[in-house]
């Protein structure tokens, strides 16, 4: 048997039309399901865009956070920055080598997303009920490409602006060209 190999996992926040982002920021509040985000996350080097960082404020504590972008001068105390593709996978799985976590989260945003769709090997995806305006988009999930293994509705919070379902997908298979 071959030795197995990180798994890249997009761990992500959806609403029903695609919607991710509005302005920069999450088009609803759902402090429910940053609690699951942070467990999903807990452990691994995270791969996401400038915009994700500065939506999030900071690197996050217990996990490595790797920023694909152009700008060279982006200065975030406990970030490591990538400026492409390649360079932030390799970072990626040297800094899981390091911590000997078996995935990587890709974490957004949409771009990010985009760019390493052929790499992710499962898609953790919160469903919002809601169709919000926004200008950034998940990719649409093909289902000949990846396989719905789980769905389960969550209990909405108190504070939680909308509900959730969270997602379960795993793709189907994979050529890798090694």
């Amino acid at each position: 048997m071959s030795e197995s190999r990180t798994e890249f996992v997009a761990v992500v926040a959806a609403a029903k039309n695609g919607v991710i982002g509005a302005d920069g920021g999450m088009p609803w509040s759902i402090p429910s399901d940053l609690k699951r985000y942070r467990s999903l996350t807990m452990g691994k080097p995270m791969i996401m865009g400038r915009k994700t960082l500065e939506a999030i404020g900071k690197a996050l504590d217990g996990r490595d956070s790797i920023v694909l972008t152009r700008e060279n001068r982006l200065a975030v105390d406990g970030a490591m920055l990538a400026s492409g593709p390649a360079e932030a996978i390799a970072k990626a799985i040297e800094c899981a080598s390091a911590r000997r976590a078996s995935e990587i989260a890709v974490v957004g945003g949409a771009e990010i997303y985009r760019l390493l769709w052929d790499h992710i090997d499962r898609i953790a995806l919160t469903e919002v009920d809601a169709e919000p305006e926004g200008d950034a988009v998940f990719p649409a999930i093909d289902e000949s490409e990846f396989e719905l293994l789980s769905e389960e509705p969550w209990i909405r919070g108190e504070r939680d602006s909308a509900a959730t379902r969270f997602k379960s997908y795993q793709r189907r298979f994979r050529f890798d060209q090694d």
